[in-house]
């Protein structure tokens, strides 16, 4: 997919935290606009994309000169209470262009001297893993949760073709276990999986959090069906995947394989650590 870049001077750049996001003060977005493109993205019905009138994934803008900008918009946020940060609500913070342009290595360097009370960070590509070392000096404050919505490559291929390799995520949560990075894995949406996926999952995390269409795109999933995005499991003959109890085909798995304490459901595991609240 051809993808056209805009270069922006945002003047603000800390959202308050609001809806699905009302547990943090803040959410935090380095990009609009998304290369990624996922077909089942909430984001695609929201006005940031509807106003656009261009296709979802065909465009991104790059904010520019916003290290400073996070600086004093940090600390006077700070003076004011907690600061628990979401990083990204509506763009992927690792996208393809943040390998030339760092604009998110450069609001981590922000957050790195002038630490939040909590970062989550969500994403779906293996570039995290160039920050661990960010990730690292904020120690307990950071938690690094990966989207894995399946184990099949498939599925992946027909929900999110420009995506990265389910393999090369899991891989990046490996790295990041490894140096000791809090991680999480996002079975967010929930698509269709193998019986296995929980033991995968089970050799590179920890901590699982599983959301769908119904619970998680901000509307009871009418967003979703807006999309068309049902005919996409039509097309699969894998109807059953799509109705707003599958997510308990996955979470009955799970459970097999994981404590109570490891899985959560929907907004509880895209809250900030129970320490900080």
């Amino acid at each position: 997919m051809n993808v056209e870049f805009f270069y922006k001077y945002p003047k603000t750049l800390l959202n308050k935290g609001t809806g699905f996001l009302s547990g943090y003060s803040h959410s935090l977005n380095p990009y609009a606009g998304c290369a990624f493109a996922c077909s089942y993205c909430y984001v695609r019905q929201m006005p940031i994309s509807v106003f656009r009138k261009k296709e979802w994934g065909t465009w991104v803008d790059i904010k520019k000169e916003v290290a400073d900008l996070l600086r004093k918009e940090l600390e006077r946020a700070k003076k004011k209470g907690k600061v628990t940060i979401f990083m990204s609500s509506s763009t992927d913070p690792y996208q393809p262009i943040e390998y030339k342009e760092k604009i998110t290595r450069s609001l981590l360097e922000v957050m790195a001297e002038n630490q939040p009370d909590f970062l989550f960070v969500q994403t779906r590509s293996p570039l995290v893993c160039r920050d661990i070392d960010l990730f690292l000096l904020l120690k307990d404050r950071v938690r690094v949760s990966m989207t894995i919505e399946t184990d099949r490559e498939d599925i992946r291929k027909h929900f999110t073709p420009y995506a990265p390799p389910i393999s090369a995520r899991l891989k990046a949560l490996q790295l990041l276990a490894n140096a000791g990075v809090p991680t999480q894995a996002a079975i967010a949406p929930v698509l269709p999986s193998s019986e296995e996926f929980p033991e995968t999952l089970k050799k590179f995390v920890d901590r699982v959090c599983v959301d769908d269409y119904f619970m998680g795109d901000g509307s009871g999933g009418k967003r979703t069906k807006n999309l068309g995005i049902f005919s996409m499991y039509k097309e699969l003959g894998l109807e059953k995947w799509c109705d707003p109890s599958a997510y308990r085909i996955v979470y009955d798995r799970l459970k097999k394989v994981f404590s109570d304490e490891q899985i959560y459901l929907s907004q509880e595991g895209f809250l900030p650590s129970s320490g900080i609240l």
